[in-house]
């Protein structure tokens, strides 16, 4: 049997950032991401988020990838929040996700991190907490340049 310990940091947002999870549902959603990925073997060991995004701390399992674990998690969660009817347009996840690997030694401070969202997002909007997100982790972005030629 193989000892596998592998945490990840995944967040990703409603579709254009639209604020769907209200405190109305955002709770209801977070219980229900959290049932069905225990349900599927993929371990939620913490989540939250706030009105426009989400953020989960997963350990990874031996079978599991990145994009199966998301397609799993994202596309039942807008299955079942617009089965239910939470919002009153429908409910969409944006395409686009963010995932970087957790040292072990910094797994209380992600977990504290992701649980005080609300506090968080008073100062600082998702789309800044996103940009800083991808500068830490050394991504770059982008824009078109056309076609070269």
């Amino acid at each position: 049997m193989p000892w596998v310990r592998v945490w990840l940091h995944f967040v990703w947002s409603t579709k254009n950032r639209h604020p769907y999870l209200t405190d109305e549902i955002r709770t209801k959603v977070f219980a229900h991401i959290r049932e069905n990925a225990r349900v599927k073997g993929i371990y939620i060991d913490f989540i939250n988020g706030w009105v426009d995004h989400v953020h989960c701390l997963i350990s990874l399992g031996t079978d599991q990838t990145i994009e199966k674990i998301i397609q799993l998690i994202k596309g039942e969660s807008s299955f079942w929040i617009n089965k239910n009817k939470l919002t009153k347009a429908k409910f969409e996840w944006q395409d686009e996700y963010f995932v970087v690997s957790v040292n072990e030694g910094s797994l209380d401070r992600v977990r504290n991190y992701i649980s005080k969202q609300e506090e968080h997002h008073k100062n600082v909007s998702f789309d800044e907490e996103f940009e800083n997100f991808l500068l830490r982790a050394g991504f770059q972005k982008f824009k078109d340049r056309g076609t070269l030629g």
